[in-house]
C-alpha cells in the first residue's frame, strides 16, 4: 500500500511517477514500499510519516447579507387644509433616515362641531434627509364644505 507522503516541490515529479505506479501492477505495490526522496513530512517515531499542510488553512469569506437597520419614524405637518376652492389637503412630510423611506400619512377632516367626518390615509416616498410635499384628495371625506378644520398625525409612520 502506498502511504501518503508530504511533498516539496522539487520531488513533485517523482511522487507523480511514484504514485502513479509506473506500470506497477497490484502485486508489486503489495512488495515494495516507495521511498520519498526527502526527510520531509518525517517523524521520529518508528519511521512514520505524518503529513502537514504547507500553510495553515485560512476561512473563506462567506457572503453574507446584513439588514439595513429599521427606518425611524418621520414627521408630517398640514401646510393646506382642504376647501371648496381646492378639495386637497397639502402635507409636507420629513425623513430623517439616511436613505429613502415611505411614510405613511393620517390626515382627519372635522365639521365646525369637532365630529371627524372622515380619515384619509397615504403612504408617500421621501428621499433621505429630505421633505415631500404632498396633496391628498378628500373625496371620501364627504362634503367638502362642510370641513372646517383637518388634523394630521405628526407621526409619519416608516413603512418601508
Amino acid at each position: 500500500m502506498i502511504k501518503r507522503v508530504h511533498m516539496t516541490a522539487g520531488v513533485v515529479l517523482a511522487a507523480v511517477i511514484v504514485l502513479s505506479g509506473c506500470g506497477a501492477t497490484k502485486s508489486d505495490e503489495a512488495k515494495s514500499t516507495p521511498q520519498p526522496a526527502s526527510t520531509a513530512g518525517r517523524s521520529d517515531s518508528g519511521g512514520k510519516q505524518s503529513s502537514h499542510p504547507t500553510a495553515p488553512s485560512t476561512p473563506t469569506a462567506s457572503a453574507s447579507v446584513t439588514a439595513a437597520p429599521p427606518l425611524k419614524d418621520g414627521t408630517a405637518v398640514l401646510t393646506r387644509c382642504a376647501d371648496t376652492d381646492d378639495p386637497y389637503a397639502t402635507v409636507a412630510v420629513r425623513n430623517p433616515n439616511g436613505r429613502q423611506g415611505v411614510f405613511a400619512v393620517k390626515i382627519s377632516y372635522k365639521n365646525a362641531n369637532g365630529f371627524t367626518m372622515a380619515e384619509t390615509y397615504d403612504q408617500v416616498p421621501v428621499p433621505a434627509k429630505s421633505k415631500t410635499k404632498v396633496r391628498v384628495a378628500v373625496a371620501s371625506a364627504g362634503p367638502v364644505d362642510q370641513i372646517a378644520r383637518c388634523e394630521v398625525d405628526p407621526r409619519a409612520t416608516a413603512v418601508r
